[in-house]
């Protein structure tokens, strides 16, 4: 199991395109077989911090969805256009899960 949170600041008025480019890789990333896989995005109460939350039951599954070309061009455009700082990137352990499919 694999645990990663992402947190980001973007610049203002990047929030929209940010917004709409997380969507976009967030409807691919629902074709794809969600039993292998959990990916949650979260703005703080600034509304310009991105919190992403991601679980991949291994590390082949990660790599396939950090592939997905959708998520390639979120992740330029943010880099590239968006990002006020640098993003923070923290693997942490799950402990304990209400959903089944997660366990430790």
């Amino acid at each position: 199991m694999i645990s990663v949170i992402v947190t980001y600041k973007i610049k203002k008025e990047f929030v929209e395109q940010n917004k709409f480019n997380i969507e976009k890789f967030i409807t691919d990333f629902k074709k794809l077989d969600s039993s292998e896989f959990q990916y949650n995005v979260f703005t703080k109460q600034d509304g310009l911090t991105f919190v992403h939350h991601s679980l991949y039951k291994n590390e082949q599954i990660q790599k396939d969805l950090l592939n997905v070309p959708s998520f390639l061009e979120f992740q330029k455009q943010r880099d590239e256009i968006g990002l006020d700082g640098t993003p923070e990137i923290e693997f942490v352990n799950l402990i304990e899960s209400s959903d089944k499919k997660w366990k430790k």
